[in-house]
């Protein structure tokens, strides 16, 4: 079991960064003027979700299997996906 959740915590956190990575080159092509700001907002905006999912999963796992530390670890940056998760305009 816990090799499971640390093999599933991997997978997801290289998503996670290929996510972030995804980020800064959109953001970088609106900077650029590549993409208008309203192609920019669409194309990150369908990603909140998902990356708020894919975090709030890897700490529940973390609690759920008893990595105290980890969980610790990962506890702030998913209360604070979930802020903004909840706080964005519809």
């Amino acid at each position: 079991m816990e090799a499971v959740v640390f093999v599933f915590s991997l997978l997801d956190c290289c998503a996670l960064i290929f996510l972030s990575v995804y980020f800064i080159i959109t953001l970088s092509d609106l900077e650029c003027d590549y993409i208008n700001a309203r192609s920019c907002c669409s194309k990150l905006n369908k990603w909140v979700i998902p990356e708020l999912i894919g975090h709030t999963i890897v700490t529940v796992l973390m609690l759920i299997s008893l990595h105290w530390f980890i969980f610790l670890l990962n506890l702030p940056v998913a209360t604070w996906n979930i802020y903004r998760g909840s706080n964005r305009p519809c």
